[in-house]
C-alpha cells in the first residue's frame, strides 16, 4: 500500500441547507466579519497536507466564485443529493490525475471551527488505512428513542412530531455511539467504488462513511474536538461565533 499518497481536498457546498431556513445558503452566512465558507476554507488551508481544494457548488450558485479564498479553488457543479455532489467531485479529482490510492479529504462547508490539528490527525490516520478514517466525537448526552401516539383533539402539540405525540420508548446505550464529523478521509479509488454502488442501488446516505458501511468496509474513527460543530440551525450561529472568537484569541 502506498503510505505517502497525494492528498486532495473537497468541500461539498451544493446543498441549500433547508433546516437553516434562511434566504441564502448557510455557508454564506457571515460570522465574525466573513462567510462561513471562507472560514472553513481557511482551516483547510492551514493544514500542511492541503494545497488546493475542489469546491462543489450548485449550478445556480452565483456567490462562491466572487469570494476570495486562501487556497486555489477548482469549481465543480454538484447534484441534488449529497452523493451526487460527492460523485461529481470525485470524478473531477480523478480526471485531474489522482491515483486510486491517493486520499480525498471531504469537509462540510458549514464546519468552520474544526481545529487544524484535528484535520492533520485524521489525514495521518487515513494514510495507515486501506479505506479511510473520519473525525467523530463520543456521544456524551443521554439518548432516548421515541415512540409516537396519535394526538387526541385536546392534546398539546408540545413534543409532537406532527403526526402524534412523542414519548420515551427506551434509553440507548451510548458506550459505542459516536457523532460523525468531517473531515472524512478516504482512498479515492475505494470512495469512487462505493459511491457508484450507492448510485446503482439508489441508497440513502447522510455521509460518505455510511456508503462504506453498506459494503461492510472498515472506516477508522478518530476522536475529534466537540468544538467542530456544524451550522445547521439559526441558533447555531451564536455558539459558532463564540467558538471562533475563542479559537482566534487562544
Amino acid at each position: 500500500m502506498n503510505t505517502t499518497p497525494q492528498v486532495h481536498a473537497m468541500i461539498v457546498a451544493a446543498g441549500c441547507g433547508s433546516r437553516f431556513g434562511a434566504t441564502i445558503a448557510k455557508q454564506y452566512t457571515t460570522l465574525n466579519h466573513t462567510t462561513v465558507l471562507q472560514q472553513t476554507l481557511c482551516r483547510l488551508a492551514s493544514s500542511h497536507y492541503i494545497e488546493s481544494c475542489f469546491l462543489v457548488i450548485a449550478a445556480d450558485d452565483s456567490t462562491a466564485r466572487n469570494l476570495a479564498f486562501e487556497l486555489p479553488i477548482h469549481y465543480v457543479i454538484g447534484g441534488v443529493e449529497r452523493w451526487q455532489s460527492v460523485q461529481a467531485g470525485v470524478r473531477a479529482i480523478i480526471d485531474a490525475g489522482a491515483n486510486d490510492t491517493d486520499l480525498i479529504v471531504i469537509h462540510d462547508a458549514a464546519r468552520p471551527a474544526v481545529p487544524i490539528e484535528d484535520i492533520d490527525k485524521v489525514i495521518a490516520a487515513a494514510m495507515l488505512e486501506p479505506y479511510g478514517a473520519i473525525l467523530a466525537a463520543p456521544v456524551a448526552d443521554t439518548l432516548k428513542q421515541s415512540k409516537d401516539q396519535p394526538k387526541k383533539d385536546n392534546s398539546s402539540s408540545i413534543g409532537s412530531t406532527g403526526n402524534g405525540v412523542s414519548y420515551i420508548k427506551n434509553t440507548i446505550d451510548r458506550n459505542q455511539i459516536w457523532q460523525a464529523q468531517t473531515p472524512q478521509v478516504f482512498r479515492i479509488g475505494e470512495l469512487n467504488r462505493v459511491i457508484n454502488y450507492v448510485a446503482k442501488h439508489q441508497l440513502t446516505i447522510t455521509d460518505e462513511a455510511s456508503a462504506f458501511e453498506h459494503l461492510d468496509l472498515p472506516i477508522r474513527l478518530v476522536r475529534g474536538s466537540r468544538q467542530n460543530i456544524k451550522l445547521t440551525f439559526p441558533e447555531d450561529t451564536i455558539l459558532l461565533a463564540a467558538i471562533l472568537s475563542a479559537q482566534s484569541s487562544a
